[in-house]
């Protein structure tokens, strides 16, 4: 069996060991610490736009904490791109809220400000406008923000970015997860910088920070013993994962430049063969850090379906998954509503691969994907 080529796996840089082991050092292994303070204090500068950063265990419970901050009710309802993973529609019922799902539009493949237009329109007629709107930087692309920022001011709705895959991705010049009333990271290990485990809410406001703080914390009164009037959550980051997030940090620029040159690659590859698309930026104003590289392939001009590549990469050992499959398919939400007319996420989803795309992958490693690719067209 030949070498494993992985989607995207983890990366280090050899920093990370410096400060794990000023945790062990210090004894600083609880979930607080200096570690804490500086990772997100490297975030914050990174992110500048008055970015205030709460490290906490995963992007999932940001915008569990995000959601409960727009004090969304059971009963009420959360717009959220259907073209995602499940972790940007769960906590929408963690909540006891309603997802309504918005379908993609094909230059970003994220949420259509047209479809999201009609959903809002729909529900202001009815009179029951949702709290929050959930907007996704699909695979690292940004998402068309001014249009959909300029929909939600419009109706008077919280805009929410999930902006897990896109740290280091731009639109206008400005970092993804600096336009939303609150966004959310993640540092899963697949993830273009890693705390094996992690994420952070990103918002704008010390005193937003300090109350995700608060509840990521357990609620706990300031007492001298444990009082509390609110239910909390043991979503804090440790000192030790924050240390790997520190050593991450100072490669950050690297591993966007590598996933970069990846996208750079495919888009070589397939310049040549008719029927694929690799997903590119539309224009200057996107800047994305292609934390994965994804193509669609039209079978009838190809020759080739997606299901033909994947299983030719999988006998070579190599793994490439199909896009996300969209939340309005899911059997979980099938009674959720959804907004869409032109169906771009069902068809992104047939026939959409994502490719190895970890900014470890060498040359050589590249070549044997060169070599399956050009297989696939005999």
């Amino acid at each position: 069996m030949k070498p494993k080529i992985w989607l995207s796996s983890p990366h280090m840089g050899g920093a990370e060991i410096k400060y794990i082991q000023e945790a062990f050092d210090q004894n600083w292994i609880a979930p607080l610490g200096p570690n804490v303070n500086n990772f997100e204090l490297d975030l914050e500068n990174y992110l500048n736009h008055n970015s205030k950063v709460t490290a906490l265990s995963s992007g999932t419970s940001a915008l569990h904490l995000a959601l409960m901050m727009c004090n969304v009710k059971r009963g009420e309802e959360v717009f959220c791109q259907s073209m995602t993973f499940s972790a940007s529609a769960n906590p929408i019922t963690y909540v006891g809220a309603h997802p309504v799902f918005i379908d993609s539009e094909p230059d970003t493949w994220n949420m259509c400000p047209e479809a999201l237009r009609e959903a809002l329109e729909d529900r202001a007629v009815r009179g029951k406008l949702p709290k929050a709107v959930i907007v996704v930087h699909l695979y690292g692309m940004p998402a068309k923000m001014d249009e959909i920022l300029q929909v939600c001011e419009e109706y008077g709705v919280t805009l929410l970015e999930d902006a897990a895959e896109a740290l280091g991705s731009t639109y206008k010049s400005q970092k993804c997860g600096t336009f939303g009333q609150m966004a959310i990271l993640s540092f899963n290990g697949n993830k273009i910088i890693t705390t094996s485990g992690g994420g952070a809410l990103v918002s704008k406001s010390f005193a937003r920070k300090k109350r995700a703080i608060f509840l990521s914390t357990q609620a706990r009164e300031d007492a001298p013993h444990y009082e509390h009037a609110e239910i909390g959550y043991n979503y804090r980051l440790s000192n030790v994962s924050a240390g790997i997030g520190r050593g991450q940090m100072e490669v950050l620029d690297e591993r966007i430049e590598a996933r970069r040159a990846n996208h750079r690659f495919y888009s070589e590859l397939f310049s040549e063969i008719h029927g694929v698309e690799v997903l590119t930026e539309p224009n200057s104003d996107y800047f994305s850090n292609h934390w994965l590289s994804a193509i669609t392939i039209n079978p009838e001009v190809a020759g080739f379906s997606r299901e033909d590549l994947r299983m030719r990469f999988e006998r070579e050992n190599i793994e490439s998954r199909p896009l996300w499959k969209p939340m309005h398919m899911q059997p979980v939400f099938e009674e959720a509503h959804y907004f869409g007319t032109d169906h771009v996420a069902e068809k992104l989803f047939d026939n959409g691969l994502c490719l190895p795309s970890g900014s470890n992958l060498t040359d050589a490693e590249r070549s044997r994907i060169a070599q399956v690719v050009n297989k696939v067209l005999v």
